[in-house]
C-alpha cells in the first residue's frame, strides 16, 4: 500500500488566494479555475451556499461565478447534479501523472488530498495566515486510461464525460484513479467510511502547517514518517529537511515548493497507517 499526499485547490498561483476556513471550523477546498473544464463556479454547492458566489467574494471578482471550474479531485456526490453510475475520482496527467506511475501507484493506494487555507471572519474577510490542511481523501479501486477508455468504455463510463479530465485534448499520460465503494485499511472495520469523500471541518491532527511555523510549507507529521534510512516521502530525500522533535512525537518537514503528488510506500512505513486509520475513521 502507498499512501499519497497530493496537493489540491486554490493557493496564490492557482486561485490567486488560499480556500476558506468557516468562522464554524467548516472548510471547502476551492478547484482550480479551468478555462476547457465543463462545469462552473455557478454549477456547485456547498452547505446551501452557491460556490460561484463564495468564489467571486473571495477573489474580490477576480475569479467570477460563471468562470469554470477544474472540479478534480471530484468527490463529493452533493457538489452538483450526477449522471448515474457517478463515481468519486481524481485525474492526473503529464509529469505529476508520471511520477505517480514510476511510484507504481495502483488500486488499493490512497490519496490525502491537501491544500493551502485561510480563516475568514463571518463578512469572507480574511483573518488569519495561511495553512496547510487536509481535506479529502480517495483510497483507489481502479485506474483508467482516459484516451483508451474514451475510445473502449465511453457507455460503461459515461457518467466521467463531465469529468474535467475526460474533456482534455488526447494524451496518453491523462489517467482518472477511480474510487470503491468503501474504503479498506487493515484495522477499519468494514464499510466505516466511504472510499473518497472530504473532512467537514478542520481539526488539529488535520492541519500540516506546524503550530510555530514561519510560513505554510513547515510541517510537523507523526515521528513515523521519519525515514531513518529508509526511502522518504517522494521529492522529499534530503535530510536537511527532516529535524526530529521527539520529545512532541513530530518531525518536521520543510516541503518542497511546488510539488503535487508526494508518495510514500507504507511497506517501509507500516507504523503510518494506524495514525492513517485514525484520520480515516474520524471522516
Amino acid at each position: 500500500m502507498r499512501l499519497i499526499l497530493s496537493r489540491k485547490g486554490f493557493d496564490s498561483g492557482s486561485g490567486g488566494c488560499p480556500s476558506p476556513l468557516l468562522p464554524d471550523g467548516s472548510m471547502l477546498s476551492l478547484p482550480i479555475p479551468d478555462r476547457r473544464s465543463p462545469a462552473r463556479y455557478s454549477d456547485l454547492s456547498w452547505n446551501g451556499r452557491n460556490v460561484g458566489d463564495l468564489v467571486a467574494r473571495l477573489t474580490r471578482g477576480r475569479v467570477r461565478a460563471d468562470h469554470r471550474a477544474h472540479l478534480d479531485p471530484d468527490v463529493r456526490r452533493e457538489a452538483r447534479p450526477r449522471a448515474a453510475g457517478w463515481r468519486p475520482s481524481l485525474g492526473q496527467c503529464g509529469i505529476a501523472q508520471g511520477h505517480l506511475r514510476k511510484q507504481g501507484v495502483g488500486a488499493g493506494d490512497v490519496f490525502l488530498f491537501w491544500g493551502l487555507f485561510r480563516a475568514v471572519d463571518d463578512g469572507l474577510r480574511w483573518a488569519g495566515p495561511p495553512e496547510h490542511h487536509i481535506w479529502g481523501w480517495l483510497q483507489v479501486d481502479e485506474v483508467v486510461a482516459v484516451d483508451r477508455a474514451r475510445a473502449e468504455r465511453a457507455a460503461t463510463l459515461a457518467w466521467a464525460s463531465d469529468h474535467p479530465h475526460w474533456n482534455r485534448d488526447a494524451d496518453p499520460t491523462n489517467t482518472l484513479y477511480l474510487a470503491g465503494k468503501d474504503l479498506s485499511l487493515p484495522d477499519l472495520p468494514a464499510r466505516c467510511c466511504l472510499g473518497a469523500g472530504v473532512f467537514d471541518s478542520t481539526a488539529p491532527q488535520r492541519r500540516l502547517t506546524r503550530a510555530d511555523a514561519r510560513g505554510p510549507s513547515e510541517w510537523a507529521l507523526p515521528i513515523a514518517f521519519l525515514p531513518r534510512g529508509r526511502r522518504a516521502l517522494s521529492y522529499h530525500d534530503a535530510a536537511e529537511r527532516w529535524t526530529p522533535a521527539l520529545s512532541r512525537g513530530e518531525v518536521h518537514l520543510q516541503v518542497v515548493g511546488r510539488g503535487q503528488e508526494f508518495v510514500l510506500d507504507l511497506d517501509e512505513y507500516p507504523e503510518v497507517v494506524p495514525w492513517l486509520e485514525r484520520l480515516l475513521g474520524r471522516a
